[in-house]
């Protein structure tokens, strides 16, 4: 492995997935089942939350998200312009505007003040992105908006074991909505999550993900009577399966081992990179601690190469590395969409990169990829 490529993300997956995922094949129930309401319970308990709402995606999860919330045409969404286009796009899905904000240097996340900066009457509510595993600080957001009456959903992707103010991300959320796609900690293929502590919202997001019928599959099959269920709204089919679930069940195990792995290898990139010149990286900031989802570095604006050569050289050195996380404003989908001026979130996606981090990194193959930062850096 240290002489062949190096991906920049491999998930930590191996025979237990393999055996949870095949039992609950050979179990004949592999629909949204028994799984999927042990994996809410599981990881709902571990970022403290009251429910858990297992769904096919974090988009499906923010999606709604905003649903719940009431959100519709003539509303105002800030969002950070710095995430994953998803984020923005769920806005959209209800027929609300999207309204971006710039994000603070250090974190890639909202502040206050950077909200602050583009609220305007119509906005009714903010979303705020855990940027690649960084959180933000959620208590000053929350005091802002609830100064402010605005409703703040957590976009947190990214976040799981992550901690924002000695708690983990998701503690006391409004409402968070959650990734187990391929790049992210915990992986369930492709899946996502959205817990909240509000049982009537819990109880209707789990019919919204199922066309907005009353009576779940299960309640349907447990039942010893014939269940004649109605549709109370129009819904979607965002459902996730139980060979994800069970899958997701031994990932949510491993955990705590992935998230101190990903900090140390993190700590030590940290270590290599101090003496390389005009790269800033990504770093815990004061009220919380990152899974380190991704690592990221901020190239100076006078480092001797651009982010796009750097990419290359990287590549040529059989090292597989990332474009830093992307501007959606910038983005053909968003030509036109009328924004403020956003430096710093131009800045950042122009500028940085994502390195290789994963569980079974090593040393060697994190040294490999340092020696071609320090070479491109110069003398």
């Amino acid at each position: 492995m240290s002489t062949g490529r190096i991906p920049v993300m491999i998930p930590w997956l191996g025979e237990e997935e393999a055996r949870a995922a095949s039992d609950a094949v050979l179990s004949g129930w592999v629909a949204q089942g028994p799984r999927v309401a042990a994996f809410e319970r599981a990881f709902a308990e571990r970022v403290g939350a009251e429910h858990g709402v297992a769904v096919s995606s974090c988009t499906t999860a923010l999606h709604l998200s905003l649903v719940a919330l009431g959100l519709g045409p003539g509303d105002e969404v800030v969002v950070p312009s710095l995430s994953f286009i998803a984020t923005a796009n769920a806005v959209r899905y209800v027929g609300a505007e999207p309204v971006f904000a710039d994000v603070d240097p250090a974190t890639g996340n909202l502040t206050g003040a950077t909200v602050d900066a583009v609220r305007t009457p119509r906005t009714k509510a903010v979303l705020a992105v855990h940027q690649g595993g960084v959180p933000a600080d959620v208590a000053a957001l929350r005091a802002a908006c609830a100064a402010w009456d605005l409703s703040l959903v957590e976009d947190a992707a990214c976040a799981i074991g992550s901690t924002a103010g000695g708690k983990p991300v998701g503690h006391g959320a409004l409402l968070a909505a959650w990734s187990f796609h391929p790049r992210k900690v915990v992986t369930t293929g492709e899946g996502g999550m959205i817990t909240t502590d509000d049982a009537q919202w819990a109880a209707r997001l789990r019919r919204l993900r199922e066309h907005g019928m009353n009576a779940s599959a299960a309640e349907r099959h447990a039942s010893h009577k014939p269940v004649l269920e109605s549709y109370l709204e129009v819904g979607f089919n965002y459902r996730m399966t139980d060979v994800q679930a069970a899958i997701g069940l031994v990932q949510l195990g491993k955990l705590d081992a992935m998230v101190t792995r990903r900090r140390a290898l993190a700590a030590r990139y940290e270590t290599l990179l101090r003496d390389v010149p005009g790269l800033t990286p990504v770093r815990d900031p004061a009220h919380g601690q990152s899974n380190f989802q991704s690592y990221w570095v901020l190239l100076a604006e006078d480092f001797p190469v651009g982010r796009d050569d750097l990419l290359a050289a990287l590549a040529a050195a059989g090292v597989s590395a990332r474009r830093g996380i992307m501007a959606s404003h910038l983005e053909p989908a968003y030509a036109g969409h009328p924004a403020a001026p956003l430096p710093v979130t131009e800045r950042i996606s122009r500028d940085s990169l994502i390195l290789p981090l994963f569980h079974t990194l090593t040393e060697a193959q994190q040294d490999r990829v340092v020696a071609v930062l320090r070479e491109q850096a110069g003398p």
